[in-house]
């Protein structure tokens, strides 16, 4: 894609997030999904990485390689003409700089970036080396003069037996990321859990994104917690799944 359409895109990005209170970025895993998700009226969208892996035939957890990742995002990124992030997971084992510039290339304006390294048997990236990595995505998308969003994730809540008990921990992880330059931080695993939701948000100053299911969740709900950014995991794929079952299930032998 040309670079200038690239760094309209992520300027626009930009934008919404501070237009809409949340902004809601539907996640998409194909060409399909994207121009449906676009005509539908969304302004931007998030490619993710467990639909995009299930739609492959991969594994999520980094069942891909990054050029592999590379390669199948890249039309569903120039089949619409909205802003497209990209979750890449922990990184696929690349430099902050070597993942941006994969990024830019493919037109991608904004990414998802974890703190479980699934190439290195799952471990966890303690606060301050994934906050210095964060660092190293925001100095390179700098560097390149792209203002690609960067959505710090962690997966404290995630991986804990009760979330309540990581909720400091996972605080301070999401304090560092904003201190390191992340533009929105993810704390995933917490979108039921009201008082958790409250809290990070009011503990940093950039937007929280959530995740939600498209059907039993509720914007407003969010937006009274303060979330600023709503994506869909593999949710809006999961929810489909099951209409399409319902749907064909009486015409199956």
């Amino acid at each position: 894609m040309d670079l200038n359409t690239t760094i309209e895109r992520a300027q626009r990005l930009k934008k919404l997030h501070a237009e809409y209170k949340p902004l809601v970025l539907p996640t998409v895993w194909d060409v399909w999904s994207a121009r449906t998700a676009a005509d539908a009226g969304f302004p931007a969208l998030t490619i993710g990485s467990h639909p995009l892996a299930d739609s492959r035939g991969a594994e999520d957890h980094e069942g891909q390689t990054f050029e592999e990742v590379l390669a199948a995002v890249r039309p569903i990124i120039a089949a619409v003409d909205v802003p497209v992030s990209v979750d890449l997971e922990a990184g696929y084992g690349q430099e902050p700089a070597d993942l941006i510039a994969g990024l830019i290339e493919v037109g991608g304006v904004g990414l998802n970036l974890e703190d479980t390294v699934h190439s290195e048997g799952g471990r966890v990236r303690d606060t301050k080396e994934h906050a210095h990595y964060i660092a190293g995505l925001r100095a390179a998308a700098d560097k390149a003069g792209v203002p690609v969003w960067v959505n710090g994730r962690t997966d404290l809540f995630l991986h804990a037996d009760d979330p309540a008990t990581v909720r400091d921990e996972a605080i301070e992880r999401l304090r560092a990321m904003e201190q390191a330059g992340a533009d929105s931080v993810y704390p995933v695993r917490i979108q039921d859990d009201d008082d958790l939701l409250t809290a990070v948000t009011s503990a940093v100053s950039i937007p929280v994104n959530s995740t939600a299911h498209p059907v039993k969740h509720d914007l407003d709900r969010f937006r009274r917690l303060g979330v600023g950014r709503v994506t869909y995991g593999p949710l809006l794929q999961i929810a489909l799944t099951d209409s399409m079952k319902d749907m064909l299930k009486p015409w199956a032998p």
